[in-house]
């Protein structure tokens, strides 16, 4: 039957987050003690002034299909965040919701893209932007980040690598899977080369307060107002507000773009769920004391964490300032355990360690492996304990 997939499908590489977690649950389903540091969901349950207001909807018989782009009362709830926290204006016909903001990063490609369009994709980059980009008929064009350059790129090489063909650049702030933020100063060199180059950017910020240490997040949209009509803001409340599975997501840019988004949206989904959308109502207008706790608890584990896992033989990481991903370079330990590849690297660690991990392969980054701290103190310190004792065990000098 494979002769009758479409093309656009054949070079598709499955989610490695979403497979390392299926394995390790499957580990767990047959009695084996898996720690999982894998998943990128916070820990905690949905607040509940939000689960009041998605049953209090229901009860309210508030179950029927919405506009397309999303709830009026929404829209507004979203407006006014965005003018709230990140001080930006929008209109409601700027503004669209959809069902995560994985697929209003899906539907943004392909409106925006023709065959052979070029998307910047930042080393490392979340597992999904490449292959949104192809089905979408573009190319995505890779540039590393190093750690030396604490895995953010730099204006000469964003100016470097746009061509007649490149139509966008992505900017994840704060990363995953690096935890790393831009600062004010960097999107604006970045920001010039966009203005210069006359191309989009994709601002993704879905991490947005996840921020660490002092540090401060800001979108790039906000640096002019040339910049924010070139910017599409990508965010939601599946990490702020620990709402993953209710798929709520949204984009806020020019209206040309957000219309057909709208319209694409309209013979796709339709709209999102109607219960998760007024549900996000209470999220963006109700008390966001909750949203804050999370931010403390995830920066208490980072602070307890970060040595242990930088104590670990073999293992550089730099501290992340937002999200909730540590990602160590392991190329070292690989060397003097006898692996040339992280993937097998990371499948022993699971098997032999009973601890789940993400292998940087899946990032672009083929010699590190990402841990999320989304999970209690106790699990991540035996998690630790278990990953520097199996590297311990393998070490050869």
């Amino acid at each position: 039957m494979k002769k009758l997939l479409a093309n656009r499908v054949k070079t598709l590489t499955p989610s490695s987050t979403l497979a390392i977690t299926a394995k390790a649950k499957e580990l767990k389903e047959q009695g084996i003690d898996v720690i999982g540091l894998g998943a990128g969901e916070p820990d905690f349950n949905t607040p509940r002034n939000i689960l009041d207001a998605a049953i209090d909807s229901m009860e309210k018989g508030l179950t029927k299909y919405t506009p397309a782009g999303g709830l009026p009362v929404l829209k507004k709830a979203i407006i006014d965040k965005l003018q709230r926290d990140n001080n930006l204006t929008y209109k409601p016909n700027e503004v669209i919701v959809g069902v995560g903001a994985k697929h209003i990063l899906y539907t943004l490609f392909q409106v925006i893209l023709n065959e052979g369009d070029e998307v910047i994709i930042p080393i490392p980059y979340w597992v999904s932007y490449p292959e949104q980009v192809k089905l979408a008929g573009g190319v995505p064009v890779y540039v590393e980040g190093t750690r030396e350059q604490g895995y953010k790129i730099t204006a000469d090489q964003l100016r470097a690598a746009v061509t007649e063909k490149t139509k966008a650049v992505i900017i994840n702030s704060p990363s995953n899977p690096s935890g790393m933020i831009y600062s004010r100063d960097e999107l604006a060199e970045l920001a010039a080369v966009a203005e210069e180059k006359d191309i989009l950017i994709v601002s993704d910020e879905i991490y947005e307060k996840l921020v660490y240490n002092g540090i401060e997040h800001y979108s790039i949209a906000q640096l002019s107002d040339a910049l924010k009509a070139r910017t599409i803001v990508v965010n939601g409340v599946a990490k702020s507000h620990s709402m993953t599975g209710w798929r709520i997501g949204y984009a806020a840019g020019d209206a040309d773009i957000i219309k057909p988004m709208t319209d694409l949206a309209s013979h796709s989904t339709s709209n999102a769920t109607t219960t998760a959308q007024y549900a996000t109502v209470e999220a963006y207008n109700g008390p966001q004391d909750t949203v804050e706790e999370m931010r403390q608890a995830f920066e208490s584990r980072l602070e307890k964490i970060y040595p242990q896992i930088s104590a670990i033989p073999g293992f550089n990481v730099l501290k992340p300032q937002g999200a909730f991903y540590l990602l160590p370079d392991v190329a070292e330990a690989m060397a003097h355990t006898g692996y040339d590849s992280v993937d097998a690297f990371a499948a022993d660690i699971l098997t032999e360690a009973n601890v789940a991990v993400i292998p940087g392969s899946g990032f672009g980054a083929p010699t590190t492996m990402r841990l999320s701290y989304a999970t209690s103190l106790e699990l991540l310190e035996e998690a630790v304990r278990r990953i520097d004792a199996f590297v311990k065990s393998k070490w050869q000098d």
